[in-house]
């Protein structure tokens, strides 16, 4: 498959690019800057050019020409702006899914975070509220939809190496997990048709990757 990744030079997509070209696809990065592409390049992917936040659907649709499913694994990350968490993570992945039906593309995973169904507390700042609340609205809206979904939601990002021991499931208390096993089990869920209409938590565990898709899919 060709699979567009959007936020494609983020620190999750730049894992999964290589797992991707490994197992015979090509990865298709959306980035902002042309700047990324002899690196995105040497990981085996494609790279193309798309604003996220400047760009409405027709162009995301242009972006994904070719492609077969979509992973949106864009985020705005920890700059302090609020206004960001609704044009990145919330408009970004209403647009990837509009750009999606736009191209005829029913395969769409998402990158979510593990709990933002739940009440925000009281003392929460401001923009913790706005990431929680734009990935809470974000996910609503793809499970309404009718494309082919998944939605993964990890706990708290690291940057350690990979275990490949995860547990997965609609249930999964918080703790942490490598950017790394996200990125695997991404790579896994897109192979794996019985993963469509699942949400999951992730976090690190003790199952392998693939016993713990096949024991919730």
């Amino acid at each position: 498959m060709r699979i567009a990744i959007v936020g494609g030079h983020g620190k999750i997509a730049l894992q999964l690019h290589p797992l991707l070209a490994a197992a015979g696809h090509t990865p298709v990065a959306l980035v902002r800057s042309a700047e990324y592409r002899a690196e995105l390049e040497e990981l085996g992917a494609e790279a193309r050019l798309l604003d996220l936040e400047q760009e409405e659907a027709p162009a995301y649709a242009a972006a994904f020409g070719g492609c077969e499913a979509v992973v949106f694994t864009a985020g705005a990350g920890a700059d302090g702006n609020k206004d960001r968490k609704q044009t990145v993570d919330l408009e970004g992945s209403l647009k990837s899914m509009d750009g999606a039906h736009l191209a005829g593309i029913r395969r769409f995973v998402q990158v979510s975070a593990i709990n933002v169904d739940q009440p925000v507390p009281e003392d929460a700042g401001e923009v913790w509220a706005a990431y929680v609340a734009a990935k809470r609205d974000a996910d609503i809206a793809v499970r309404r939809s009718d494309l082919d979904w998944t939605i993964i939601r990890p706990g708290r990002l690291t940057d350690e190496p990979g275990t490949g021991r995860v547990a997965l499931g609609p249930d999964v208390e918080r703790a942490e997990v490598p950017r790394a096993d996200v990125a695997a089990v991404l790579a896994a869920v897109l192979e794996d048709d019985r993963t469509i209409h699942h949400q999951w938590n992730l976090v690190s565990g003790e199952d392998t990757i693939t016993d713990a898709i096949a024991a919730r899919a």
